[in-house]
């Protein structure tokens, strides 16, 4: 099963609808971490196996800083998407995206393509 941690600033709505497509996603704020350093919220998805969604660059800035292999990390550069167009894109790049956020990834989403940078990224 997928596991999905979205950070603040993503739509709560869309943890709703990924959940009714089979992910087990959750939000920070439901987690009581709405306020929590980006530090805490990288060793929470990494201690629970969860790739992190996000609208900052705060999680990719920490990954390649600290050589890191995981958590994968989600970084959603599309501004204004209400919860479930956010779900939505989603779950149409997924198959292009999941194999390799199963073996660690920086993925970035904008309007006109879908980056993958696997994780660590100095080897």
């Amino acid at each position: 099963m997928t596991r999905l941690l979205l950070d603040q600033g993503v739509p709560r709505t869309a943890a709703e609808r990924l959940c009714s497509h089979g992910f087990d996603a959750v939000h920070v704020w439901d987690l009581g971490m709405s306020r929590a350093q980006d530090r805490l919220i990288l060793e929470y998805a990494r201690k629970e196996q969860r790739t992190i969604v996000t609208l900052d660059a705060d999680f990719h800035a920490l990954l390649a800083v600290g050589n890191e292999s995981e958590p994968s990390v989600i970084r959603i550069r599309r501004e204004g998407l209400r919860g479930d167009e956010l779900a939505e894109l989603l779950l149409s790049i997924w198959p292009s995206i999941a194999a390799r956020i199963v073996c660690g990834a920086m993925v970035t989403v904008t309007e006109k393509a879908v980056r993958v940078h696997h994780l660590p990224l100095a080897k």
